[in-house]
């Protein structure tokens, strides 16, 4: 059970592409999974069984030890209704909450909008990467951006704070001209001020951290790497957010899928286990999900866009297993070729807000879903 003392964390892991439900979650036991998948397809004796129906490819055997641990839990068909089958479109959808229309504000953005609703913590939420995803995008809600964090920062080298203030007040004296004042300046001087804020209170997590797991040097091993630093630092940040990709596998699908979920379960074993060597894992869950599945016919090489998906939530308060129904693999109930999702994704939404980190999940949502209780 978790430590009800500490605040809930929660940290995301978007499956950036289009992840492949059936290569993901094998359901070996049915047949027509090999009659629609003769080439791209995950070999009978290769499959890391779960149960009698499901199993796990053998590059996700990390995973597969966490979920007989109880501490993974599979959702079934996640989706909406009418998808896109659009990257752009999709991952809008999943972002904003907002299938029907184009949304302007991210989930958690308002979700950490209840969560500290006078800034008073500007790195409450972190996203790792280049580039601040829309998720975490809401007005006047501070996120830090990180693609390094052993060398982010911004003036960091300016002392004291009045002095990088002056550089800041002349960076925006010199912008106006081009952009003018009023609101948007008042946005760009604010924000400038609240990555230096940011830049200030993460550049200590590094030097505060120390641990005997070695992760591997790719990609997401460093990025969760970072996450670790930064919530064992006790910095106060609630939501983390981070990528991994791409699972866009229209061709060469067998070899690209198993070196990316190699990676990604090595990189999440690794992680718990850094947090559980220093008592802090007992506050976290990590969710995964990507903006659809793929089609249910291979084409020869790989898989093409397709509807319904599955999610993951990780963590020692996720109550394991599954969750929902494997959709319907029979021709007759396929939609254009898809399998058809039966779950709202807002539905999932629904529980890591409502049941996790404890807040309301009807204005960040937009309403009432059916949600599976998995923690």
């Amino acid at each position: 059970m978790s430590n009800k003392n500490k605040d809930p964390v929660i940290v995301v892991l978007q499956l950036t592409g289009g992840n492949d439900y059936m290569n993901t979650v094998v359901p070996h036991s049915n047949s027509q999974y090999r009659n629609y998948r003769p080439t791209v397809n995950i070999g009978e004796d290769d499959v890391i069984r779960l149960n009698d129906d499901i199993g796990f490819p053998p590059s996700m055997r990390p995973l597969a030890e966490m979920y007989q641990a109880g501490n993974v839990a599979i959702i079934h068909g996640v989706g909406y209704s009418n998808s896109p089958r659009s990257h752009f479109r999709s991952m809008d959808i999943w972002h904003t909450c907002e299938p029907e229309s184009l949304g302007t504000e991210g989930w958690l953005g308002r979700a950490v909008k209840q969560i500290d609703p006078n800034k008073e913590n500007v790195v409450t939420a972190v996203s790792m990467g280049p580039s601040l995803f829309r998720a975490l995008v809401a007005p006047d809600v501070p996120v830090a951006t990180v693609e390094n964090l052993d060398s982010y920062g911004l003036l960091t080298d300016i002392t004291p704070e009045e002095k990088r203030d002056r550089v800041l007040d002349r960076y925006k004296r010199m912008y106006s001209p081009m952009i003018g004042s009023g609101p948007v300046m008042d946005f760009l001087g604010q924000t400038g001020l609240d990555a230096i804020k940011g830049a200030d209170i993460l550049n200590v997590a590094p030097e505060r951290y120390s641990s005997t797991v070695e992760y591997a040097d790719n990609s997401i091993s460093r990025k969760l790497r970072s996450i670790a630093q930064i919530h064992l630092a006790e910095l106060g940040t609630r939501v983390f957010y981070c990528d991994l990709g791409s699972f866009d596998t229209h061709a060469d699908q067998l070899a690209t899928h198993e070196k990316l979920w190699a990676s990604a379960s090595a990189a999440i074993q690794d992680f718990f286990d850094d947090l559980e060597e220093h008592n802090a894992a007992d506050n976290v869950t990590m969710f995964l999900f990507s903006e659809f599945g793929r089609r249910v016919y291979d084409n020869g090489a790989g898989t093409d866009h397709g509807a319904a998906g599955v999610c993951l939530a990780i963590g020692k308060d996720v109550l394991g297993g599954e969750y929902g129904q494997y959709p319907s693999m029979n021709e007759s109930d396929l939609d254009q070729g898809d399998l058809v999702p039966d779950l709202d994704f807002r539905g999932v939404y629904t529980t890591l807000i409502e049941d996790w980190m404890k807040l309301d999940p009807i204005p960040i949502v937009g309403g009432h879903f059916e949600k599976p209780r998995f923690v």
